[in-house]
């Protein structure tokens, strides 16, 4: 039976992304986010808004897993997808991060995300088996 392994929520003030951007734009992007979100966000009005939800749905998946983001799984290693029929916002785990959440038996995050002019918010459920941590 799977059951609620981890929540997480994480909210971003889209004008403290912005002020990144300016100062640092492809230093910062290349870091936090992968090509893939990289594309989609420069394909908006307003970038920074959708580099904001995406950078809190990092923070909250970070913060379900119970790691943070860090030693155990890093920023490109969280990946935000998009369903194109639906638009519905997933997360696919690369590298260590994928590894990690087999090891303590994660089937899925669920994730939502939500933004206005001034804030993103994201929020992550992980499910799996019992845990093992």
């Amino acid at each position: 039976m799977d059951v609620i392994l981890g929540t997480g929520i994480d909210l971003v003030e889209n004008e403290r992304i912005r002020e990144v951007l300016a100062r640092w734009d492809a230093q910062f992007t290349a870091r936090v986010f992968t090509d893939a979100e990289r594309m989609y966000c420069e394909s908006k009005a307003f970038p920074a808004q959708h580099y904001a939800a995406r950078f809190a749905i990092k923070e909250a998946v970070g913060k379900a897993l119970r790691t943070g983001i860090g030693p155990h799984m890093g920023w490109n290693e969280i990946e935000v997808e998009r369903d194109v029929a639906s638009g519905a916002p997933s997360v696919k785990l690369h590298g260590a991060a994928a590894e990690y959440a087999r090891g303590i038996g994660v089937d899925r995050i669920l994730i939502s995300l939500s933004h206005t002019h001034h804030y993103a918010v994201a929020q992550a459920i992980v499910v799996g088996k019992e845990s093992k941590v």
